[in-house]
């Protein structure tokens, strides 16, 4: 199974932030982290800090991914151009937050990108990929 991870602006600052909300944790260090916890699983890790970029990754992942896990970061309150990319790709798809959006400003309570994935977690710092991918594994077993 290949699964791409899609990260949005500012997180590739990720151990360099607020750890109280998004961890300890770097980006390099959750892939790691990841490819321990599921050594049957093959990820590929794209981090961009420009819309059209991500888009292009959302667009071009279909013939080589079984999945897609994204945290859009900020663009998940605003992007409806990465929203419509995601909703063409028919692969299933997770979005994760860091952050417990729920407990966060109001701006970030409107998520725009989630309503095109099958499902969303948050607020479990470096854990919520970890969920989404044994979400992935057990729906696409299940689903065949």
């Amino acid at each position: 199974m290949n699964i791409l991870i899609i990260n949005g602006p500012n997180l590739n600052l990720l151990g360099k932030r607020d750890v109280s909300k998004y961890g300890k944790l770097s980006l390099n260090d959750i892939e790691e982290k990841l490819k321990r916890e599921f050594p049957s699983a093959g990820f590929t890790f794209f981090q961009s800090n420009h819309e059209g970029e991500i888009i292009d990754k959302i667009q071009n992942s279909e013939s080589d991914f079984n999945a897609i896990v994204i945290n859009p970061g900020g663009y998940a309150h605003t992007s409806v151009a990465i929203r419509d990319a995601l909703a063409e790709v028919k692969l299933f798809k997770i979005e994760v937050h860091l952050s417990n959006l729920s407990k966060r400003e109001n701006f970030r309570q409107n998520l725009i990108t989630a309503s095109a994935c099958d499902g969303y977690i948050s607020g479990f710092k470096e854990e919520s990929y970890s969920a989404a991918v044994h979400l992935i594994e057990k729906y696409l077993n299940v689903k065949g």
